[in-house]
């Protein structure tokens, strides 16, 4: 992978973010963009557990989707509170994605500032809270309703893997499906890495990002970008959503939602070894095509 250091400011005028970022899908980390609210002091693991700790969630392991996986199913459910207690301790390999904290506990939303000067189209009924113990893994993906991220790390350190949406073959991505073949985990550890060059060759010739998020940090996350996410403590961020400004990606993103997802849906119940298959013949078909054009 040809890796390079995101580009980093303390904080940026509305112009300069439209036009260096936002029109040219470019991922920038804001450093002080959050440390003027509340919440980057106010929202601790006790805060949380406060407020929330009796809800149950859904928590998930860092084993990668198969044939039989459906899409976002949860390994295991318990309490907020009794999921705090646990990944505060140290390693833990479980997180929580998705989880519109906000829906319970509404006073929350007063804890920060939505950064409309920046951007548009905020999705305000569904802001987010991603949870991870230490050594969690979110495996690579994109979103699938390609939304663009803003993305506020809260809570210890987050090592990030970032390739713009085109480059999906070079990163094998699955057919009908938002994640990729490959497996990135511990990408930056050579002793323990998973990612296995000689299998995924392609992989040489992606140009991506690699960046460490830190408390109060906050993400540009470009529509459609690729992203893989590994918690090197303990901690937990906020995504906020601002759909598509372009009609193809807001199309394209509906199309994801009702008629991929489904249809992915469907062939794994129903053809799952064989729908597998078909997926990984082209998967690898595409690939090979991508690395002839990167050595022509």
């Amino acid at each position: 992978m040809r890796l390079k250091n995101i580009d980093t400011v303390a904080s940026i005028s509305p112009e300069d973010f439209k036009k260096k970022y936002y029109n040219t899908r470019t991922p920038l980390v804001i450093k002080d963009l959050a440390k003027s609210w509340p919440a980057y002091q106010k929202w601790t693991w006790d805060y949380f557990k406060e407020k929330v700790g009796q809800k149950e969630v859904g928590i998930y392991n860092n084993v990668k989707s198969d044939a039989y996986t459906p899409i976002n199913k949860a390994d295991d459910y318990v309490k907020f509170g009794d999921y705090i207690d646990m990944i505060r301790k140290g390693p833990a390999e479980w997180r929580i994605f998705l989880f519109n904290i906000f829906s319970h506990a509404p006073e929350l939303s007063e804890d920060f500032s939505w950064p409309t000067h920046l951007m548009n189209g905020f999705v305000k009924r569904a802001p987010m809270l991603f949870t991870g113990g230490q050594g969690a893994v979110t495996h690579m993906h994109f979103d699938i309703d390609l939304s663009h991220i803003v993305h506020t790390q809260f809570i210890g350190r987050k090592r990030v893997l970032l390739f713009p949406y085109e480059q999906q073959h070079l990163l094998y991505r699955k057919p009908f499906e938002v994640l990729s073949l490959a497996d990135y985990s511990h990408y930056y550890d050579p002793e323990h890495s998973k990612l296995d060059i000689n299998k995924f060759p392609a992989l040489q010739y992606a140009e991506g990002y690699d960046l460490t998020l830190e408390h109060g940090d906050t993400l540009f996350m470009p529509a459609g970008y690729w992203h893989h996410m590994e918690y090197l403590d303990s901690g937990f961020a906020m995504s906020l959503r601002a759909l598509n400004n372009e009609f193809t990606g807001k199309l394209k993103g509906v199309w994801n939602i009702i008629g991929m997802r489904n249809i992915d849906t469907l062939m794994k119940k129903i053809r799952p070894h064989q729908w597998y298959d078909w997926k990984e013949k082209q998967i690898f078909a595409r690939s090979e095509k991508e690395i002839l054009n990167n050595v022509s």
